[in-house]
């Protein structure tokens, strides 16, 4: 599933907490901003009735004359039902977590607003595309070679991200751009109007095979990533191999069947040897499939 594209510069955090709220993106984008149910003027504002009350309370009892004890238990009784009642004020307005996160994401969303891309900014064709990016973006990320500095891991930290972020915009030009051609091409089609729009499907059509163009140079690159983790998985597994060489070359020199198997072990060497080539070449390809996405 494609996940929310953000521009690199957005700081992480941020950009994360984009990510795993697209849904909530979406329905903060279309609908109305959360409300702030922690005001924190409402507590203060009970406080001040609550002060008032208690002096006129106080003020009137002191004017008829009343008892001080009874003055005083008259006040403690409207303390106590005060504060009972600005507990549950308190707990009633108290936001959840999901609020919480609500109001926050919507100020990220408003600072950066045009600084990140959700699903619903892609038609059809672009989602699929993203989704190629994405998918080959991601393999290369957490491929082995990659951890392992075999690659450019830094400029590949830096740089696919950006490409993702470019494609992604261009993407949801491309979206809206074809929308609004699909209006202009209702209702029928004079020859002129054909003739018109000719130049026009030409420029969509080229600026569409543009984009793919970057895709495919993405996928490439993975592509020769991938070689390289094959040609790394097999030469571990051949170096576990020679490392059980002594117990077979034992074994076949104590049962006397050397002529039969000592060729055939002896391949091992070969083999591993192929491997390393097979490893540096795919490591090599891919170095080269990055300088050409790079440039």
């Amino acid at each position: 599933m494609q996940r929310v594209v953000v521009d690199p510069e957005v700081p992480r955090d941020v950009a994360d907490l984009f990510r795993q709220n697209g849904p909530l993106l979406y329905r903060l984008r279309t609908g109305r901003p959360p409300r702030d149910k922690d005001d924190p003027r409402v507590p203060g504002v009970l406080v001040g009735i609550f002060g008032g009350t208690a002096a006129l309370a106080a003020g009137g009892m002191a004017a008829l004359g009343a008892p001080v004890p009874q003055a005083v238990v008259l006040l403690t009784a409207l303390i106590c039902v005060y504060l009972f009642i600005l507990g549950v004020v308190y707990l009633a307005r108290k936001p959840s977590p999901a609020d919480s996160i609500e109001r926050i994401l919507y100020a990220h969303a408003r600072h950066w607003q045009g600084r990140f891309l959700i699903l619903e900014d892609f038609d059809h064709n672009a989602r699929h595309l993203l989704g190629r990016v994405q998918r080959a973006i991601d393999y290369v990320l957490r491929s082995r070679v990659n951890a392992m500095g075999m690659l450019d891991s830094v400029r590949n930290s830096v740089m696919l991200p950006a490409e993702e972020w470019e494609i992604a915009r261009l993407l949801t030009k491309l979206s809206a751009l074809r929308a609004k051609h699909r209006h202009l091409a209702r209702g029928g089609r004079s020859p002129e109007v054909v003739a018109a729009m000719a130049p026009l499907e030409r420029a969509l059509a080229a600026s569409e095979a543009a984009v793919l163009a970057r895709v495919e140079a993405l996928e490439r690159y993975a592509g020769h990533v991938a070689e390289a983790e094959r040609a790394l998985l097999s030469q571990g597994q051949i170096e576990v191999l020679r490392a059980h060489l002594p117990e077979y070359e034992q074994l076949v020199a104590e049962t006397g069947a050397a002529r039969f198997s000592g060729p055939e072990i002896g391949h091992l060497s070969d083999d591993a040897d192929m491997l390393r080539r097979a490893l540096r070449e795919s490591v090599r390809s891919a170095h080269e499939a990055f300088r050409h996405l790079d440039g």
